[in-house]
């Protein structure tokens, strides 16, 4: 995540956790959540060695991608590898605060009022009553 991204990702953990999310950062981005008293995984960087976010997307381990980018010829190899496999194994991929955070409104608003279907003759039920004489 990108370092002026952090605080940010801090109250987005703390937001997904409340909603029983479990969240796995690599190591900057989980410090800073855990220094904030929020529990959090820590997952290698795809250059940094194995198991990496790469094989836990692979594995089925991660349901929603937040990644903000850094700057950097490792960032891109890393940040062009997470998207391949998002899209791949069909991973929700967010790549800015701003759609992390309305995406973590949308799940809590699903959760609160879950989706209700009507078919239009319900809707419509009584003003759509015709009398053919």
């Amino acid at each position: 995540m990108n370092q002026r991204d952090k605080a940010a990702a801090v109250e987005l953990a703390r937001r997904f956790t409340s909603l029983g999310f479990e969240v796995t950062a690599t190591r900057g981005t989980a410090a800073a959540i855990r220094a904030a008293g929020i529990a959090s995984k820590t997952v290698f960087k795809v250059n940094e060695g194995r198991p990496n976010a790469v094989d836990l997307l692979k594995a089925g381990s991660i349901d929603l991608i937040i990644y903000t980018a850094t700057s950097g010829a490792h960032a891109f190899i890393d940040e062009k590898a997470i998207r391949r496999n998002a899209v791949t194994y069909r991973i929700p991929c967010i790549t800015t605060i701003s759609g992390a955070r309305a995406a973590v409104e949308a799940i809590a608003s699903r959760r609160r009022d879950p989706i209700r279907v009507w078919c239009l003759q319900e809707i419509h039920g009584a003003a759509a009553k015709v009398t053919v004489p």
